[in-house]
């Protein structure tokens, strides 16, 4: 006999409304991709490490002419996916994107820095 599990996929709104009723911990690395709600990795020394380093580069480099967001959500416009790449560069806005998380148009570089193991 099989059993068949099913999964169930979450929008972009009840992924909110669960974590602001206390489902997940603070410590909680999570992430919404494709109405799945993924664990993300650990965040190694080497890792951090190449973020620091390209948060910096970027920084200097491009000064204020881009926001620099560093492992922040990003909107993709589906309701199903909340992404928190390792860095993004952000068109700026004097609001800081206060009242909505970047959407595509806003962004952009994405970069996510991998890690072999």
């Amino acid at each position: 006999m099989s059993v068949q599990l099913l999964k169930r996929k979450f929008t972009v709104d009840q992924y909110h409304r669960m974590a602001e009723t206390g489902i997940f911990a603070s410590s909680d690395r999570l992430e919404l991709i494709q109405g799945e709600i993924i664990e993300m990795s650990p965040i190694g020394s080497r890792h951090a490490a190449w973020v620091r380093r390209l948060t910096q580069l970027f920084s200097e480099t491009l000064g204020q002419r881009v926001s620099v967001s560093v492992q922040n959500p990003i909107s993709l416009g589906d309701n199903l996916s909340e992404p928190q790449p390792d860095i993004t560069l952000l068109a700026p806005r004097r609001d800081f994107y206060l009242t909505a998380h970047p959407q595509p148009q806003d962004i952009l570089l994405l970069i996510e820095v991998a890690d072999t193991s």
